[in-house]
């Protein structure tokens, strides 16, 4: 019993703190647009199933907290149709209802009756919000903690590696891949993992002298620091800490809100090169994770953190840093997940708008509902697969098969 609440409160409870403060920061980037451009706003609801707490304010507005916090919406005043895109013949039902009961000035208060350039940014608004928790979350770390900065240098190549048969040799130091500029190690080795098996052209400093080298990762194993395995591009080159080469930098407000943009984007353009290359079938699909597996990270490590941490007052401040990179990670994942053009989904609900910009009328009911439920079925199925790849990675099936052999 005392296992199992420890290992609650180290896989669990991280997890779910994480996961309220960015769906939490989602739902409230709806809310303040739509408060700001004067909408009216029925529910606010963090969490799903019977609520916990509810209570209503002076505006009117139903506030809810559910007891399943994995998602939560923002009710908008007559949103009534389940793709949240009602038709002509919906607004027409929708606009006599409103006008018969509260009269015709009511009617810009409803979403519906908005611009549709006032829509866009309700709608868009959600990810935005989750894109500048995740820029300041990265800002903060980079103002108090810093930044940790290794040289590209190669230290050493892997005989028979993917690196040797290129041409690299020791003492090159890296200084672009693809055109893009190199600062440091880790950013190559990240560069590379998404690579495997597709040439790269880099450029290295040899002596006095720049040189050019094409050169192709093959797959392998990676071991992470939690001893997972993970099947990535691999060069064969290698690193060496020697004695002042490591930069540990702080960033002043201005510069660190600068880099938390730019490690926004990288993680954005990771998952596009990801996504691209999975479905090109240059990838596998291993790396998608759902909440299982994001709770196994963040459980690892808060455990890593508490293990490392040898009193309270760091191990507070360890832990603090640790849900501040989570946050900013997941909060990109979710933003950029939302956007994605799938009916139920932000991005969906965008698609819609550019249509009905371009038509200059709202998409049929029919085909609403159509999109609906294969955007349901779409999300339903990436959710499923990531869980069965949770499932494998935690070796779950395995365990479960023991049971009954």
């Amino acid at each position: 019993m005392i296992g199992f609440l420890h290992n609650a409160l180290l896989y669990v409870i991280p997890f779910l703190i994480i996961l309220g403060v960015v769906v939490t920061v989602h739902e409230g980037g709806h809310f303040l647009a739509a408060k700001w451009l004067g909408t009216a706003i029925d529910r606010f609801a963090i969490g799903f199933g019977r609520p916990l707490l509810q209570w209503q304010d002076k505006s009117g507005v139903h506030w809810r907290i559910g007891w399943l916090p994995l998602g939560g919406y923002v009710r908008f005043a007559g949103d009534e149709n389940a793709a949240s895109v009602p038709d002509n013949e919906d607004l027409t039902d929708l606009r006599r209802e409103i006008v018969g009961r509260e009269g015709e000035g009511a009617l810009k208060r409803y979403f519906h009756f908005k611009p549709l350039w006032q829509r866009a940014i309700i709608v868009a608004a959600g990810p935005g919000a989750n894109f500048l928790l995740a820029i300041a979350a990265f800002a903060i770390l980079l103002m108090t903690v810093g930044e940790t900065i290794a040289p590209p240098r190669v230290d050493a190549v892997q005989p028979g590696s993917a690196a040797q048969a290129a041409g690299f040799q020791k003492g090159d130091v890296v200084l672009q891949a693809n055109g893009r500029r190199i600062e440091s190690f880790s950013s190559l080795q990240r560069l590379v993992f998404l690579q495997s098996d597709t040439p790269i052209q880099f450029l290295v400093q040899r002596g006095g002298r720049q040189v050019a080298i094409t050169a192709t990762p093959r797959r392998g194993v990676i071991v992470d620091r939690f001893g997972h395995e993970q099947h990535l591009g691999q060069l064969g080159l290698q690193y060496k800490p020697q004695p002042g080469d490591i930069q540990f930098k702080r960033y002043g407000p201005v510069e660190a809100v600068g880099r938390g943009v730019t490690k926004t984007v990288e993680v954005v353009d990771t998952t596009l090169r990801y996504l691209g290359r999975m479905i090109t079938g240059r990838e596998t699909a291993e790396q998608l994770s759902g909440p299982l597996g994001m709770a196994q990270l963040s459980g690892e490590i808060a455990k890593q953190t508490a293990e490392e941490s040898p009193n309270l007052p760091t191990l507070l401040a360890n832990a603090a840093i640790t849900m501040l990179e989570l946050v900013g990670n997941i909060s990109v994942g979710i933003g950029f997940l939302n956007l994605m053009p799938i009916p139920v989904l932000d991005g969906g609900h965008l698609l819609f708008y550019g249509y009905e910009a371009v038509a200059r009328r709202p998409v049929a009911a029919k085909v609403q509902a159509a999109g609906y439920r294969v955007g349901l079925a779409l999300v339903l199925g990436l959710m499923l697969f990531a869980t069965w790849n949770d499932l494998q990675r935690l070796r779950v099936l395995t365990f479960l098969g023991g049971l009954f052999s």
